[in-house]
């Protein structure tokens, strides 16, 4: 065994002498690692270049408040590299099928809907929810009254279809039995006549609402108070509580006359999943800023942000929030203490392997001067020695 180890070993030192004395391959060896190096420079310098990104954005029907955030928010990432083109869209639906097929980048999509078939969706913010208002007119004043009645609500199988059929059922009435839906869009609904308007509107909105101004002012619609029993966010992880405050839209008479209870619906900001991290990471601090707090007149609060909505969460909100760890902590410090040690020992390996690597005739060639400066040194100057004779004979 310890004559066959010998034999490796002797092969080895072999090999490795062969590998020094072909000056070539030196150069070709070092030429690789300073492309490595140059290529690990570049990295850290195109890191460190500020980029710009264009992304698309959709805010729902332009009539809605989530449109007029997007747009709020695209004048303000215009100052901090990011371009946003807002892609308007007809619903929640329409807003996830294209950020699944990847046409579309980033959405503000209602809650309360099911990710079951949206894999390449993924959830980059939570904001504080919307509320859904119920208008009704005539004789509806309760939940009961809507028996019988036609109900509007949005975009069939949309996203206020999905979550006020859940809270009327859970309310003891069924769609298509005890009331009729109607699906006519904010525009539509604007211009019709008032006689032929549904008997109630529902509304998934931030208050106040221009399209719920218009409904109240100008065609005498009411506001509903739907009461947020705790079994409801039970049953509905969507579900949150939320309220109306008094003379909100219209003072007199005043609409509503009173603080009412309304049901809300988180309003999350999703993202394709291949949306670039650091475009997402860029973003956040925009929608977060108190620029975007000021001009969209409601709070729009970070805490809220991991709210669950049932999409996996962006790599981008994850870079977000480990950029805004403190940069100093026990943890870092045993990282850098360890890359410290690294380097350390890298540069000792490279320092051998760097005098291994010299070739042999360098070495030789170093050797010779080295003796001739010796010989040098020990030879007798001829001048020298003529002054030196000189000056004996004076």
């Amino acid at each position: 065994m310890a004559d066959t180890s010998n034999e490796v070993e002797e092969l080895l030192f072999k090999g490795l002498d062969w590998l020094r004395s072909k000056h070539h391959i030196r150069k070709g060896l070092a030429l690789i690692v300073i492309i490595l190096l140059l290529g690990l420079a570049g990295k850290f310098a195109y890191e460190l270049y500020p980029r710009h990104y264009e992304l698309t954005i959709s805010g729902g029907g332009m009539l809605t408040k989530s449109h007029h955030l997007a747009k709020v928010l695209q004048e303000e990432a215009s100052r901090r590299n990011v371009t946003l083109t807002i892609a308007p869209t007809a619903g929640s639906f329409q807003a996830l099928n294209d950020l699944n097929d990847g046409t579309l980048d980033l959405a503000f999509v209602q809650g309360g809907i099911d990710a079951v078939g949206y894999e390449n969706v993924r959830q980059v913010a939570s904001i504080a929810p919307q509320l859904i208002q119920f208008l009704v007119r005539g004789e509806v004043k309760t939940i009961h009254d809507i028996r019988g009645k036609t109900v509007n609500l949005g975009e069939k199988n949309g996203g206020p279809s999905v979550v006020s059929n859940q809270i009327l059922r859970f309310s003891g009435l069924v769609p298509e039995v005890d009331y009729a839906e109607t699906n006519f869009s904010d525009e539509q609904l604007l211009s019709m006549k008032a006689d032929k308007l549904p008997d109630v509107i529902v509304q998934v909105s931030y208050a106040p609402s221009a399209t719920v101004d218009f409904l109240v002012q100008k065609r005498g619609y009411q506001l509903l108070e739907m009461s947020f029993p705790p079994s409801l966010a039970m049953r509905m992880g969507w579900v949150a509580d939320a309220k109306i405050l008094a003379y909100m839209y219209q003072i007199s008479p005043p609409v509503p006359a009173k603080d009412i209870q309304v049901v809300g619906v988180n309003l999350n900001l999703l993202a394709n999943k291949d949306v670039d991290s650091y475009a997402i990471a860029a973003l956040l601090p925009v929608l977060y800023s108190p620029q975007i707090t000021s001009r969209f007149n409601f709070p729009i609060s970070e805490d809220k942000m991991l709210t669950p909505s049932g999409f996996p969460i962006s790599d981008g909100t994850e870079v977000y929030i480990a950029s805004k760890q403190p940069f100093i902590t026990a943890q870092t410090l045993d990282q850098i203490k360890g890359i410290f040690g690294l380097v350390m020992s890298l540069l000792s390996i490279a320092l051998v392997v760097f005098k291994w690597f010299k070739a042999p005739e360098d070495v030789g060639e170093a050797s010779l001067k080295d003796d001739e400066s010796e010989n040098d040194s020990e030879t007798p100057n001829p001048i020298n020695t003529i002054a030196t004779n000189i000056s004996q004979l004076e």
